[in-house]
């Protein structure tokens, strides 16, 4: 039976239980980072032999070229085709109002700018997209066509001219639904690779697979060390740890509601954690009583319930007030404003991947098809991180053109500093520009 531990901010060990329930240690395990070490480098001596023979080994897909592992584009639209019409209907609205979200973004915030001082320097920002960008989409115990979506579509927002999907299909079964999406969020190319052969193929290049910009999307143990490995030689969005939902609740909200978004997440894996900040204790019972009256009716039960046992958490609070600086301390990957005034408590809350906010707004709609992405920051870095965004996809170049009038003040102020660090050069070469008297 799922019990997920029950704290009060009132109880003298508030702090060191709290402490206890959220710890989560990012550190990979030793044997896996060398494991991977070994993996990128031999990936990155031998290329295609190499991701062919851990295909093998570790997928069970044999095959005697990477051509192979490629899927064509005929093979992702045959898998749009074959959908049923209620699953090709629903991808294509959740991928319009994906790309329609990213599309307002990269107007706020994805142009180039410039401006011009009184002397007639100019001074801005060019914004460009990336090249080339991976994507990896996980596969084995679960298939995600929405982080295909989530994935692909900013990038091409972004002006990305092309985007390498990698995802693993152990014994060569594909989904269709990841094929799909593939198709339906542009898609240049796919391979049937992954873990952190894949990796180590989109960051070093292959004589098939190309080299890329940045890699994005999350994956295993395996999967996030090689990210963390080959940052530097690429960029990555981040490093994902177990997923997490915070429900803030004022007691309005049905309690049978609230417990299936807590379930929402702790059936993603074991390590998921579900906390419910509450200032009522009745309806905290409420909730922990639907807990039990519905797990018993979900497929995935032994998952939530090992996730719900070992980090889940209901914590009764003082106020909402407190509820909303707990939540901050917290800064939870999903945050659910459950309550009657959402807007009430939203200006109190600093630090979320996602705020959803209202009793109709569950987790579920974020991750699928409300349209802002489902890529989002884990384990408290929402504190100094953002969801996944055109600006992933995008750099920042600084535009500077100096008007002879105006390299007369700069050239002094320059010369000025760089006599000051030691540096000559940099001085000399900003009074070369000064008129001469």
């Amino acid at each position: 039976m799922a019990k997920p531990l029950r704290l009060s901010t009132t109880s003298p060990t508030f702090e060191a239980d709290f402490k206890a329930r959220l710890h989560w240690s990012a550190d990979t395990d030793a044997a896996i980072e060398q494991r991977v070490a070994d993996i990128l480098a031999d990936v990155q001596k031998r290329g295609d032999a190499a991701v062919l023979e851990y295909t093998e080994r570790f997928d069970g897909l044999k095959v005697d070229s990477m051509a192979a592992l490629e899927l064509t584009q005929t093979e992702l639209k045959a898998a749009f085709d074959g959908l049923p019409a209620e699953q090709r209907d629903a991808l294509q609205a959740a991928a319009a109002r994906v790309r329609s979200y990213h599309e307002a973004q990269k107007k706020a915030s994805g142009e180039s700018w410039t401006y011009r001082d009184a002397d007639g320097t100019l001074l801005g920002q060019k914004v460009t997209p990336l090249d080339r960008v991976g994507i990896y989409v996980p596969g084995g115990k679960a298939a995600y066509p929405s982080s295909v979506l989530m994935n692909a579509i900013p990038a091409h927002v972004a002006g990305v001219e092309e985007i390498i999907m990698v995802v693993p299909t152990p014994k060569g079964e594909k989904n269709p639904l990841v094929l799909a999406a593939a198709y339906v969020a542009g898609v240049s190319r796919a391979f049937t690779i992954g873990g952190a052969q894949a990796v180590a193929a989109l960051a070093y290049g292959t004589a098939t697979v190309p080299a890329v910009d940045k890699i994005t999307g999350p994956g295993n143990a395996y999967v996030a060390a090689a990210k963390r490995r080959v940052f530097g030689t690429v960029g990555i969005d981040m490093i994902a740890g177990p997923s997490e939902i915070l429900v803030l609740a004022d007691g309005s909200t049905p309690a049978d509601w609230v417990a299936m978004d807590l379930f929402s997440q702790a059936e993603h894996d074991e390590l998921a954690q579900s906390v419910l900040l509450c200032p009522d204790a009745a309806y905290i019972a409420r909730v922990q009583a639907e807990i039990e009256r519905l797990l018993p009716q979900m497929p995935r039960k032994d998952i939530i319930e090992k996730s719900l046992n070992g980090r889940g958490v209901l914590i009764h609070t003082r106020s909402m007030e407190e509820a909303c600086a707990i939540s901050n301390r917290i800064a939870p990957e999903h945050l659910e404003v459950s309550s009657n005034e959402p807007h009430k408590w939203e200006p109190l809350l600093k630090h979320a991947g996602a705020i959803f906010l209202g009793a109709f707004t569950s987790e579920s709609l974020g991750d699928y098809c409300a349209g802002p992405n489902h890529v989002l920051p884990t384990s408290g870095t929402a504190r100094f991180s953002s969801p996944l965004g055109v600006y992933d996809f995008q750099k920042r170049s600084s535009l500077i053109e100096v008007s002879e009038q105006g390299a007369q003040t700069l050239g002094k102020i320059a010369a000025v500093l760089a006599y000051g660090e030691g540096l000559q050069a940099h001085a000399m070469a900003a009074e070369f520009r000064l008129k001469k008297d």
